[in-house]
């Protein structure tokens, strides 16, 4: 059996959907669909069970009485905004923490959800070399919280046996629950929509013009399948970047979306909120040369296809992968 934290969330339904694609079934989701429509993305997905992330955890604790292949652990408050620090540690490190070590004293395979948010400002650049983890400088508590747990992985040499995943900006299907953590290809789409324009913020950083900062954008297919090659590949560990390797300005990601929606490109540049200006990335760029030389071989879908996907095949209509 196969555990997906998160099972219910955006990139763990994906990975429900495609392990389901491969005939894979024998899964158990883990998470907490609260009250919002989360529960949407598991209509369509084919899983033995389902368990609140609360008692699964108890499970573990107490012993566990499934036979498990894997956890792919991707459950976690995501939320870069989130200012309880002390609920952020609980669930995202000791959470992290407690399933590690179980999977580690019972020989499961182990691969969990870090960010790309740990890289901080990236003045010390995106390369996924464990050694540098110590040296990173996260910007919100939410990237610190999972820079806690690779901090933990590295001074407990679980990297020789556990996977890290440090996703960079993830959009696509089934993401529609996540409110304002959605990417801006949801929030533009509904603006162009609604509107006919979108809303980007200007640049404070001379050496960006407005709309011209730069992300690492990647599809959520391409995320997914990134994450199952060490399902498929356990001889393989470590942290490892997870990315297209090409930062895009956000005028090239609302361009590609005016067009996917076959309507004018219009932007409006808006100030930067004070509370962010001190916490904004001007530039993200997943280093992607750790993950090819591990064997990896999959071309990595271009940005504009990846938005003519999302756009023309789901949000146009609203629809969740597996349905």
């Amino acid at each position: 059996m196969i555990v997906v934290t998160g099972g219910a969330g955006f990139i763990g339904s994906a990975i429900v959907w495609r392990l389901n694609q491969r005939g894979i079934k024998d899964i158990l989701i883990v998470d907490a669909l609260g009250t919002d429509e989360k529960w949407k993305n598991l209509v369509g997905l084919e899983f033995d069970d389902f368990i609140h992330k609360d008692k699964f955890i108890n499970m573990v604790e107490g012993g566990f009485k499934y036979e498990l292949e894997a956890i792919i652990h991707m459950g976690a408050n995501s939320s870069t905004t989130e200012r309880d620090a002390d609920h952020l540690l609980q669930n995202n490190y000791q959470y992290t923490k407690t399933l590690a070590e179980y999977c580690l004293w019972n020989d499961v395979r182990f691969i969990y959800a870090s960010s790309a948010a740990t890289y901080g400002d990236g003045s010390l650049g995106f390369d996924d070399d464990e050694s540098k983890i110590g040296q990173l400088r996260p910007l919100n508590m939410y990237g610190y919280s999972k820079q806690l747990f690779d901090l933990w992985a590295l001074n407990h040499d679980a990297f020789k046996d556990i996977v890290g995943l440090k996703y960079f900006n993830v959009y696509g299907p089934n993401e529609y629950h996540k409110g304002d953590m959605r990417s801006v290809v949801h929030k533009a789409f509904e603006q162009v929509r609604d509107t006919g324009k979108v809303k980007l913020f200007k640049s404070l950083n001379p050496k960006y013009k407005d709309g011209e900062q730069m992300r690492d954008f990647v599809y959520v297919k391409d995320a997914v399948d990134m994450t199952l090659y060490f399902l498929e590949h356990k001889e393989i560990s470590g942290l490892f970047n997870v990315g297209s390797g090409k930062a895009r300005t956000w005028n090239d990601l609302v361009t590609a979306l005016f067009n996917a929606m076959d309507k004018p490109v219009n932007i409006e540049y808006i100030d930067l909120p004070e509370h962010l200006a001190d916490k904004y990335q001007y530039f993200t760029e997943a280093n992607m040369t750790k993950l090819r030389k591990a064997g990896y071989k999959k071309s990595i879908t271009p940005l504009e296809e990846g938005v003519k996907d999302y756009v023309q095949n789901y949000l146009m209509g609203k629809l969740y992968l597996g349905m």
